[in-house]
């Protein structure tokens, strides 16, 4: 059964939301449902109406960077301030004025634009920030982590790129259909923990009498480099696509076409606009940059859709990247991921069988959503990453553990946990450990643990 961690009144933080678009409205969703007192500051009545009407939140009209606003979102008892304008320079004074005003406060800005890409470190140390984040550069490199990994739905990353949580939908007649957990030693052998599994829109965290069944969306930890071994071992493809076509011209199509060259992969980018496409040639001089509309079906033909192993629709429309998407998964094996910004009919985005879905808004709200737990620890860990799985249903969350965490130097066979949890493995110095009852967690260790529980913010939130 889901569960939710208890959350104590000290816990709770007074944030404040600068942007209330659809980062910010995730945000806030997120964020009120962990329990936080909220004041949403933006310059459109209509949103903020609109979202106070749906969040109990505090809304306030106004420029975030002006400092009466910012007095009146009560600034100075504020823990966090969170700036999500569509304005980079707007969310660096917001969070720099905020600085100043109220002292010991903790400030995360979103900063999209390429020209800042190289210059984050620097612009958060020298501003004092807690953390930059840029939705597309994220969305790129998440994207680029699933084309390394064709076959899976999705891929994420752990203990600083050791570890790798892979989702993929069991396909009919494979060998894994019929099989319970405890017989997959037969089939990996490395290390590896099935850590839940999706079986018609219910999650579970499945012990070793479990049996999978084809249709069964699972999720499967593993070293990173023995991940391209998890679908070898099952007979389906392993290696990385070698080409990518990608619809739009866009920040992301940009960050993706850096990510995809550096990894040694062809990239073509068709984009309507003849002056981004010039700026785009000159940004990367390796890609093939097509000026031309990538709706149309003739010109994608033209271009060789039928040839290359990948393809990406990342334009500004939700609706014409899904449309995109049903069209090129027609191609036989041709991999497909589709960025949705907007559209939250979740239900009908997975009758699609669109394959690998990114939502930038999301990465966004977990990346801020970790640190913000981590700001809550109390009892010697801090919550370093975290990924919601399977539409929320449960969470993959990673603890750095100090000395004085409850659970270190306790046999994990003798830990009183929590049902409906994982501990799937333990990252100690480099080297990855998928633990057995008679192991422990020692200071110092990075511990990954998967739940369909819901706001843990400390490693001791895992014991009963």
């Amino acid at each position: 059964m889901q569960g939710k961690a208890a959350k104590n009144k000290k816990d709770t933080l007074n944030i404040v939301i600068v942007g209330c678009g659809k980062v910010g409205h995730t945000l806030t969703e997120h964020l009120i449902g962990e329990g936080h007192d909220i004041t949403i500051v933006d310059v459109n009545d209509r949103v903020i109406r609109d979202t106070t009407e749906v969040f109990d939140v505090m809304g306030i009209r106004g420029n975030g960077a002006s400092l009466s606003v910012l007095e009146e979102a009560g600034i100075d008892k504020a823990d966090m301030i969170i700036a999500v304008t569509g304005s980079d320079e707007l969310n660096l004074l917001c969070c720099t004025i905020a600085k100043k005003v109220g002292g010991d406060i903790s400030a995360i800005a979103r900063v999209r634009n390429p020209d800042y890409a190289e210059e984050l470190v620097y612009l958060r140390q020298q501003l004092g920030l807690s953390m930059i984040i840029n939705p597309e550069l994220e969305a790129a490199k998440q994207i680029a982590r699933i084309l390394s990994r064709p076959e899976a739905l999705t891929v994420s990353s752990f203990a600083r790129g050791h570890a790798e949580l892979l989702s993929f939908k069991i396909p009919s007649g494979n060998v894994l259909d019929g099989k319970s957990i405890m017989q997959l030693d037969g089939i990996f052998n490395f290390g590896y923990l099935v850590c839940a599994v999706d079986r018609a829109g219910k999650v579970s965290i499945p012990g070793g009498q479990f049996v999978l069944h084809a249709g069964d969306d699972i999720t499967i930890l593993a070293n990173t480099r023995d991940g391209h071994r998890v679908f070898e071992s099952l007979g389906m493809e392993s290696r990385a696509v070698s080409s990518c076509m990608i619809i739009g011209g866009g920040k992301s199509s940009y960050y993706l076409g850096r990510q995809l060259l550096r990894q040694k992969m062809d990239v073509k980018i068709i984009e309507k606009d003849r002056l981004r496409c010039e700026e785009l040639s000159a940004l990367l001089p390796e890609a093939v940059v097509i000026c031309g509309d990538g709706s149309d079906e003739a010109l994608l033909k033209e271009e060789g859709i039928d040839s290359v192993e990948s393809f990406v629709p990342l334009t500004g429309l939700d609706e014409e990247n899904i449309l995109l998407t049903l069209y090129a998964k027609k191609m036989p094996g041709l991999k497909t991921i589709t960025k949705i910004n907007r559209i939250t009919f979740n239900d009908v985005i997975e009758g699609l069988d669109l394959g690998s879905v990114v939502y930038p808004k999301y990465i966004t709200s977990e990346t801020i959503t970790a640190y913000v737990r981590a700001k809550q620890n109390t009892i010697g860990s801090n919550v370093e990453t975290m990924y919601h799985l399977f539409d929320g249903q449960a969470e993959a969350l990673e603890f750095h553990v100090e000395k004085d965490a409850p659970v270190v130097g306790v046999p994990l066979m003798n830990l009183k946990k929590k049902d409906n949890l994982l501990i799937a493995c333990i990252g100690r110095k480099g080297k990855i450990i998928f633990p057995r009852g008679q192991d422990a967690i020692a200071a110092g260790d990075t511990v990954i643990v998967v739940t369909t529980h819901t706001g843990f913010n400390d490693i001791s939130d895992i014991l009963a």
